[in-house]
């Protein structure tokens, strides 16, 4: 099993706004497309910038050409309609990671 995750960096003014959309339009289409599966949002705690917050989007996916797959069918839209909302205001950068163990 396979952990994709995106790290976003929000200014802190628009934090409630991007959750928001994270909720209503991001999530949603994910789970439509069915590639990606148990989103998990987190806040993270450390790490922090003044005026920011920072959040973490993690799915399981079952293989990385799945993720590739759906990267190119879905993942470059959904990230060109975060760019028309919340413009160059949300970075982020994402981390594939395998699991090893679990208890």
């Amino acid at each position: 099993m396979l952990i994709y995750n995106t790290t976003y960096q929000v200014p802190f003014a628009e934090a409630r706004n991007f959750v928001i959309w994270i909720h209503q339009f991001y999530l949603p289409q994910v789970a439509e497309f069915g590639f990606l599966h148990r989103p998990r949002l987190s806040r993270i705690l450390s790490h922090r910038e003044a005026d920011t917050e920072c959040f973490s989007l993690q799915f399981d996916v079952e293989s990385s050409a799945r993720l590739h797959h759906w990267y190119n069918k879905q993942g470059t839209r959904l990230n060109e309609e975060m760019k028309k909302i919340f413009k160059e205001q949300v970075v982020g950068f994402s981390t594939l990671m395998e699991v090893i163990e679990e208890s």
